[in-house]
């Protein structure tokens, strides 16, 4: 890929979660900078977890697709959420950190299949592994394809 700040190429987006700049320039981006950065220039929503799509048909495919992403609880985050579990009910500091964690490997695994020259990605899944206590990797994987209406 070709950074569009500085001109240098730069290895698969997926990894730095960017879709037009590289890590250096990323670094030294606002947090609005970032926001925009970080978003495919042709953003689709074509997903599913199914492996066809109603109305279009395959037309090539690229292979999987995934994005990674680790997260760990603070310490901050883990006494608010045992406190929460004293009242019982949904613990929102652990509800929203999955659902961050979950959006991030999603759209790092959308980066990935616009990469590729997707346009669609079906059988996308889920996976979360713990890899030491208290941090969590989540994946989000499927088959990159190009789809055109029937």
């Amino acid at each position: 890929m070709r950074c569009k700040v500085c001109g240098r190429d730069y290895p698969s987006l997926y990894h730095f979660k960017t879709a037009d700049v590289c890590l250096g320039c990323y670094e030294g981006m606002g947090d609005e900078e970032r926001v925009k950065a970080a978003q495919p220039k042709e953003i689709f929503r074509l997903t599913t977890t199914a492996f066809t799509i109603d109305g279009y048909r395959i037309v090539k495919s690229f292979g999987i697709v995934r994005g990674i992403t680790v997260r760990s609880r603070s310490v901050f985050g883990t006494i608010g959420a045992s406190l929460q579990t004293i009242v019982g009910g949904n613990i929102t500091l652990f509800s929203e950190l999955c659902e961050q964690t979950r959006s991030e490997a999603f759209e790092m695994m959308v980066n990935h299949a616009v990469e590729r020259g997707a346009n669609a990605v079906i059988g996308v899944r889920y996976d979360a592994t713990d890899i030491i206590q208290g941090a969590t990797e989540v994946l989000c994987y499927g088959t990159a394809v190009l789809v055109e209406p029937i």
